[in-house]
């Protein structure tokens, strides 16, 4: 997904805007985790970016979107950019020291 979200219309009111667009972001992340896994992958990840335009958008975590979003409100901004691209994920063995035993 790769989108220019508009915080601005003239007949929605802004936290109901907002409401949409989280909505939507989460519908296209649960899709895209539904997906098959192909074989020797752990899990879906996701390689994010947000800015006020696609030139500067900047990586961030999964985790971060929302207050991204939050900020963008916040800063009065009309529109932001968001960026999702999904990626296979391989789970890490942790060893005995970071398990703490």
């Amino acid at each position: 997904m790769k989108k220019t979200f508009k915080l601005t219309d003239s007949k929605i009111r802004k936290d109901r805007l907002v409401e949409a667009i989280r909505h939507d972001i989460n519908k296209y992340i649960k899709r895209e985790r539904r997906k098959k896994l192909p074989e020797g992958v752990d899990f879906w990840d996701f390689d994010c970016k947000f800015g006020h335009t696609v030139e500067t958008a900047k990586e961030i975590h999964l985790s971060e979107i929302s207050k991204s979003i939050d900020q963008a409100v916040e800063q009065q901004l009309e529109s932001f950019y968001l960026e999702i691209l999904a990626k296979q994920g391989h789970r890490t063995k942790k060893t005995t020291k970071e398990i703490g035993d």
